[in-house]
């Protein structure tokens, strides 16, 4: 009889050796699987931010860019509207020299 208990208690324990052995499988599996998830998710989340990123500097290059354009748009404008007073100015007296003889002037 106890041969039969002793046989029946072994026969218990490997039964319950395998049931451990399937429960910590599982988890192992479930537990790759979760990791798996996170490493996902944190890859979804890095890439989210890059572009977030990405973005906001050619936002900030291309106004940086316009700016440097206006300035100097602005600075060639000026530049040619002092040329064209400095030359009108350096003309102006002849110019009312010549309208002065012409209006003062009788044509015979």
């Amino acid at each position: 009889m106890d041969s039969l208990r002793g046989q029946g208690g072994i026969q218990m324990l490997l039964t319950a050796e395998q049931e451990a052995g399937r429960i910590v499988s599982a988890a192992r599996t479930a537990k790759l699987a979760r990791m798996k998830q996170a490493k996902d998710e944190a890859e979804r989340e890095m890439e989210e931010y890059r572009s977030k990123l990405e973005e906001e500097y050619q936002k900030q290059v291309s106004g940086t860019d316009q700016e440097a354009i206006t300035k100097r748009l602005d600075d060639e404008t000026e530049g040619r509207i002092k040329n064209l007073k400095d030359s009108s100015s350096k003309v102006s007296k002849d110019i009312v020299k010549m309208l002065i003889k012409y209006v003062t002037t009788t044509g015979a």
